[in-house]
């Protein structure tokens, strides 16, 4: 096992102090034993609950040795060598006393080899004993390595329950790819989660598992998990997009390797004209979850923390890959005026160091209603693969529009006249059109009547829509994008 290899060589190496940052304390307490016996060298282990005791099991734990500076005292009259694993004592790294106990211990190695192993979530070390350290981190379970964890998780449910698994091939591969980027303590939990309810995996199980993946990330502020997905079947028009994405949806998969992936699209267009609803259908063709970075949010008083914010969102975002990563209103976050004291500019170099450097695991959808605003550095060719036009939708487009939300709300488009209303609505987005039905079925309601063209052509009739109300703004911005951007419908 590579790992045990690593961590022998680092024990070997002479190092007085190593730390070990991981949840997965079982784990690596079952290396050091395994360590232990191959050496043959002494290895201990404490606690602050149970003091110091033998990792092989010899003796009982020493209960005189529980706080943290008789422990060091201890370690450090012992004239025996031996490998200390001390767990969580981080919050003990802040005591000047135990600083200089374990520097007083870590040089006296020459003389007897104690060598003192710090085991963590998360461990800070000092600076006057950092050059006396070396860390070893445990590796993420590779491809091969989960397919193995699955397989020992379905053998063990078939010998719980005394019958077959049934596993979905498909799934399999899928479930494969989404583990990647979790420890292998995670990985179990999340294929047992798939297996529990029904001995199966099938891609039903999908979801559940990477929303539970999604919670064990600890998210938190400007990044968000999209449980609701579309397809495209419900997205009327965006023809040219919707192809698009088809020719390259088998090699973003993984199924043609031999093609570089997709790095993603920008998406600009008109306040409610379907970006949104164009980003998660991405995710759901391309069976992927979908996360949201809210630009808008990203942004905090102390200096710093908005680099961070975006850092962390990015973060999440690898390893919850392969995924679709929805940047909504980019520009919010990106524009700066100068006066937010270089905040945008260092949000820039961030991202765009990042969508350098990514591996491809991340199909980005960035969404935006004024591209002017966006920095130039962002539209170079290369940093995306397209940047698409979603217009106003045409006449037959806004008829597809009404007979899908009326489907919506259990109305049988055969019962309207979608001609008419396609005509009536002339200048509407399918937002405002989605507006338009919900408002004529609270007035048919409140007549205790039921719904009818009429009411939609009145409730159209009386609404001023956005190509109206803001027609030198939307003109600008359709003139711009003519001959700069390809059209998605």
């Amino acid at each position: 096992m590579r790992e045990l290899h690593d961590l022998e060589l680092i024990l070997r190496s002479d190092t007085p102090i190593i730390t070990i940052e991981s949840l997965e304390e079982t784990r690596v307490l079952h290396l050091l034993t395994q360590l232990a016996l191959r050496l043959g060298e002494p290895m201990f282990r404490w606690s602050v609950t149970e003091g110091l005791s033998r990792l092989e099991g010899d003796f009982g734990p020493q209960k005189l040795t529980r706080e943290p500076p008789e422990v060091l005292r201890h370690i450090k009259a012992t004239p025996r060598a031996g490998v200390y694993v001390l767990l969580d004592f981080h919050p003990y790294l802040a005591d000047p006393l135990h600083t200089r106990l374990i520097k007083e211990i870590a040089q006296g190695h020459e003389t007897t080899p104690r060598t003192l192993v710090l085991i963590s979530h998360a461990i800070e070390i000092p600076p006057e004993i950092r050059h006396l350290s070396a860390s070893f981190r445990l590796s993420l379970p590779d491809r091969a390595g989960i397919r193995r964890l699955i397989r020992e998780e379905a053998e063990g449910w078939q010998r719980r329950h005394g019958r077959k698994i049934q596993l979905n091939r498909q799934a399999i591969e899928q479930l494969t790819n989404h583990l990647l980027g979790v420890t292998a303590t995670d990985a179990r939990r999340l294929i047992r989660t798939a297996i529990q309810d029904d001995g199966a995996i099938t891609q039903s199980d999908l979801p559940e598992v990477m929303q539970a993946k999604y919670a064990l990330l600890g998210h938190q502020g400007a990044i968000s998990f999209e449980y609701d997905t579309e397809r495209f079947s419900e997205v009327a028009g965006l023809s040219h997009f919707k192809q698009w994405l088809e020719q390259r949806r088998k090699s973003f998969t993984g199924n043609a390797a031999s093609l570089q992936r997709p790095k993603g699209v920008m998406l600009l267009g008109v306040q409610g004209g379907g970006k949104s609803l164009a980003a998660k259908a991405v995710a759901g063709s391309f069976s992927l979850p979908l996360l949201r970075v809210d630009f808008g949010a990203l942004y905090d008083k102390y200096i710093g923390e908005s680099e961070k914010n975006l850092r962390q969102a990015l973060r999440i975002a690898e390893t919850m890959a392969p995924c679709v990563l929805w940047m909504d209103e980019i520009e919010k976050g990106l524009a700066g005026d100068g006066n937010d004291g270089g905040v945008s500019r260092r949000l820039l170099a961030s991202l765009l160091t990042w969508m350098a450097e990514q591996q491809g695991g991340v199909f980005i959808v960035a969404t935006a209603n004024d591209i002017r605003a966006l920095p130039p550095e962002l539209m170079r060719k290369g940093r995306l693969d397209e940047i698409f036009f979603v217009d106003l939708p045409t006449t037959g487009v806004r008829r597809e529009i009404f007979a899908i939300h009326l489907r919506r709300r259990n109305q049988a488009p055969s019962g309207f006249d979608l001609e008419a209303l396609a005509e009536a609505s002339e200048g509407f987005t399918g937002a405002e059109i989605e507006q338009a039905i919900v408002a004529s079925l609270y007035a048919a309601n409140a007549a205790g009547e039921r719904m009818e063209s009429e009411h939609l052509l009145e409730e159209l009739a009386r609404t001023s829509p956005l190509s109206v109300v803001m027609a030198e703004e939307m003109g600008a911005l359709r003139a711009w994008a003519e001959g700069r951007t390809v059209p998605a419908g």
